[in-house]
């Protein structure tokens, strides 16, 4: 199957037909996948599922055996140059020198690659907030500061893309919570597609805007995380609280309602919820609550990877 991205203009990344074969065992079969600008995507899956290897093709750390990765419309495998300026990336922790300050850092980087400017860096700054901290040593800084540091090196460059596998490993809360805002302020502000591996589901389901769910080296589903308003107009089951449930459901019946312990279960649009509370309250059954049981994403997530957990 094929996912396309969710704009009709030229994707920023094409994987086709992506396939890793190592001896006789297919780690990647077959990955088609396009991501568009100003995109977050969350990768998904169970350990051993493919998702760092994938990774790796896509940076050129190993060779595919099959397909291909399009950045820009440049191939990673015929074009490797072209294409992988058009990528910043963070695979495992963002390396550092510590006794340096975050400015003297990000200034060492950009000696490496031709045309970035102090403008340029400053630019950067701002966009992960380290503007308060920027002439501080980095030893002095917290693993959330450090993540926001190997954040601004990586898009220095003006990247297209970034790549970033387990960007939350080991931070805390507050951490996440930043680290989140950022990325998806980044996507929006500077038209970066980005491309999130994680295994925390929570998390993926505030920050990105799809997610793609890979098992054993085959992708089995993409989705748009649904905003609140969308949840809002679309049909889902909701669960009206009441104090007699089996009166609710004989009420209800040309709604197909099922009884629960707490009441009734309909599926309903915000619409048809405001019509069916009045019709309880008319007819003098309390209506103690009102609940849109949606599932979340680890919900969805264990339902189809078959209860594997991911790590």
């Amino acid at each position: 199957m094929t996912y396309g991205s969710v704009s009709d203009e030229q994707p920023i990344v094409r994987l086709q037909q992506l396939s890793k074969v190592i001896g006789r065992r297919t780690i990647i079969d077959g990955l088609t996948l396009d991501i568009p600008r100003a995109e977050v995507l969350g990768f998904l899956g169970p350990n051993g599922s493919g998702k760092t290897t994938t990774i790796r093709m896509m940076v050129g750390l190993m060779k595919m055996t099959k397909g291909d990765v399009l950045i820009e419309g440049h191939s990673i495998r015929e074009d490797y140059e072209q294409a992988i300026r058009h990528v910043g990336a963070i695979v495992e922790n963002p390396e550092m020198y510590k006794y340096l300050t975050g400015f003297q850092n990000l200034l060492h980087f950009s000696r490496m690659v031709p045309g970035i400017t102090t403008q340029r860096i400053d630019e950067v700054i701002q966009l992960v907030g380290l503007k308060d901290r920027i002439h501080d040593k980095v030893k002095t800084y917290s693993l959330g500061m450090r993540q926001r540091l190997g954040v601004a090196q990586a898009i220095m460059h003006k990247p297209s893309l970034l790549i970033l596998d387990e960007p939350t490993n080991g931070l805390d809360p507050a951490g996440i919570r930043e680290l989140r805002d950022y990325l998806r302020k980044l996507a929006k502000e500077e038209g970066i597609a980005v491309f999130v591996s994680s295994h925390l589901l929570s998390e993926m389901e505030l920050m990105c805007d799809r997610v793609a769910i890979i098992q054993s080296g085959r992708l089995i589903d993409v989705r748009t995380i649904q905003t609140g308003a969308q949840l809002a107009e679309e049909s889902g089951p909701v669960l009206f609280e009441v104090d007699r449930p089996d009166d609710a459901v004989a009420l209800l019946a040309k709604h197909e309602a099922a009884r629960m312990d707490e009441g009734a279960l309909v599926r309903a649009d915000r619409d048809t919820v405001a019509r069916i509370n009045a019709e309880l309250v008319g007819a003098g059954i309390n209506v103690y609550g009102i609940r849109v049981l949606n599932k979340s994403l680890e919900d969805q997530f264990l339902e189809m990877t078959g209860g594997n957990p991911i790590v």
